[in-house]
């Protein structure tokens, strides 16, 4: 099976990727969404961390206060790469398990915010990567998310910078321009890359 890979720096437009891709007819696993899954309450995943960080990481509910822990592990690169210890391996085991059960000669793209930060894009037979001047994605995130100027600098900043990301991209998806630029960029890249990779065994 061949193995696909999308990533993207916060706020670049990966989300919207990931759609156009799953509506043209691939399986998109969210390594966004299994990291969730993995420290939902009752997983030893949640146990771990828990274990590491303390019960201030959770809500009054038992759940994982995500906002919590990001303010414990984003001023302290220790402790985030204790945590990625503790979540990327779950991910990557769920991961697989749902490549495993795609149907045969289904493309599956793996979705991975942080692909050239945990070092994976040898892993794949095509990477993807989407693309957004950085000034663009800063106003995205305050309009959007509700961060300040500063904190949506330093969450671009944690992550792998444009050079990395585009270093490792065998398709590079430019979101510089309006939504429907954008598309059409997906839906080149499905026919003129995804499919006859997957098509071609």
């Amino acid at each position: 099976m061949h193995r696909i890979a999308l990533t993207g720096g916060i706020a670049a437009g990966k989300s919207t990727v990931a759609r156009r891709l799953a509506e043209l007819g691939a399986v998109v696993i969210d390594s966004d969404r299994l990291s969730r899954e993995v420290v939902e309450p009752g997983t030893p995943g949640l146990a771990e961390v828990t274990a590491r960080f303390g019960e201030s990481v959770l809500a009054p509910d038992g759940s994982l206060d995500r906002p919590a822990l990001g303010a414990v592990v984003f001023s302290d690169d220790a402790a985030r790469r204790d945590l990625e210890a503790i979540i990327h391996p779950r991910v990557r085991a769920r991961a697989a398990e749902l490549e495993a059960q795609a149907p045969a000669g289904t493309p599956v793209v793996h979705d991975i915010p942080l692909l050239v930060e945990t070092g994976q894009a040898d892993d794949f037979d095509l990477v993807l990567v989407v693309e957004t001047p950085q000034e663009l994605r800063v106003e995205r995130m305050v309009r959007d998310r509700g961060m300040t100027p500063e904190e949506a600098r330093s969450r671009i900043a944690a992550q792998a910078t444009d050079a990395q990301r585009r270093a490792v991209a065998d398709v590079l998806l430019d979101n510089s321009g309006d939504r429907a630029a954008l598309l059409g960029q997906v839906d080149r890249a499905w026919s003129e890359r995804v499919l006859p990779l997957v098509q071609g065994g």
